[in-house]
């Protein structure tokens, strides 16, 4: 009887318990993990993933032309634990002919639910509020003392009202939402027609709205979109908030528009780099909340991502359609 041939599968991380299991019950693969929970050093993602058949990654991972020639012909899948594919070569993926999975729809509600809690944590300044509770500045009830921006009867611009965008939007409404706006590639009448959302022009956008929500992809198109001359047409009000790539803002003009009161606020949920060094500028403001890029980050979907990145790995090798596949 003929040994079976497995086929070798890399994990660049640690991934949460269902997808992990997952693995391990394919009988006809064999698992090597980077076992931790830090990133993978370039070196050592080589050494593992050369004679892979499949490489499971993270969106910190960085798959280029070095990585896939250090893989070699056996590549067949790559299956990212995430929806955005910018750190993946998809060119040269794509002429090699190695199929690619990806993570889409199973976050959008978990993203969406952090997008408006670092709205509203930025807006009522809850970070300033509960450092004055720690270091004795709480003397007594103040009437101008940590006031913020409300949503009632506000404007809320969200750029990319995509499966997110939607969600967000979806989420902001209860609030007394007065009006929507929303930019991109093209309008979408159908998806709008939910929330009366108007399509305007990037710069229309910046100068209406209250209350302004980046929730697009990173391209070529977007990539520092939200720069000096964004910031200048924004209101003095008005609070900035992104939960989509570092890379779609200027992270030097946002500080510029921060520190000089340009506008009021802004959360940030993604930054470049990640992690953002301690001694960033923008980490010196009291107006300006950065989160350690959680959107995804409840047990429950953290999970179920990892179970569709597994699920999608699986079907690449076996040649069988992917749950969710990048056509490319």
């Amino acid at each position: 009887m003929r040994p079976v041939l497995l086929m070798k599968v890399f994990v660049t991380r640690r991934i949460p318990p269902e997808g992990r299991a997952a693995l391990a019950q394919a009988a006809d693969c064999e698992v090597e993990q980077w076992d931790s929970d830090e990133p993978i050093p370039v070196k050592e993602l080589e050494r593992g993933v050369a004679g892979a058949h499949g490489l499971l990654c993270l969106l910190s991972d960085c798959v280029d032309k070095r990585i896939l020639d250090a893989a070699g012909a056996n590549l067949k899948v790559i299956s990212t634990l995430s929806v955005g594919v910018d750190h993946l070569a998809l060119d040269e993926i794509k002429k090699r002919g190695i199929r690619v999975g990806y993570t889409p729809d199973v976050l959008t509600d978990t993203t969406a639910e952090l997008a408006v809690s670092l709205l509203l944590t930025t807006c009522r300044r809850l970070p300033e509020a509960i450092e004055e509770v720690k270091n004795g500045g709480w003397t007594s009830w103040k009437p101008l003392w940590l006031c913020g921006y409300g949503l009632t009867q506000s404007t809320v611009g969200i750029v990319g009202l995509g499966r997110i965008g939607q969600a967000i939007a979806r989420r902001l409404k209860p609030f007394g939402v007065q009006r929507f706006l929303y930019t991109g590639r093209q309008p979408r009448p159908e998806e709008a027609a939910e929330f009366q959302a108007e399509f305007v022009s990037t710069p229309e956008l910046a100068a209406q709205s209250d209350f302004i929500v980046v929730a697009c992809s990173l391209t070529p198109a977007t990539k520092g979109l939200c720069n000096k001359d964004f910031f200048q047409k924004m209101k003095e009000t008005a609070v900035f908030v992104n939960i989509s790539r570092g890379d779609v803002v200027n992270q030097d003009d946002l500080y510029q528009a921060l520190a000089s009161g340009q506008i009021a606020a802004a959360g940030l949920d993604v930054t470049t780099p990640e992690p953002l060094p301690t001694n960033h500028p923008l980490l010196t403001l009291k107006n300006c909340v950065i989160l350690p890029h959680i959107g995804s980050a409840t047990h429950r979907t953290r999970n179920t991502m990892s179970m569709l990145a597994a699920n999608n790995l699986l079907a690449g090798l076996r040649g069988e359609p992917m749950p969710s596949e990048l056509m490319l």
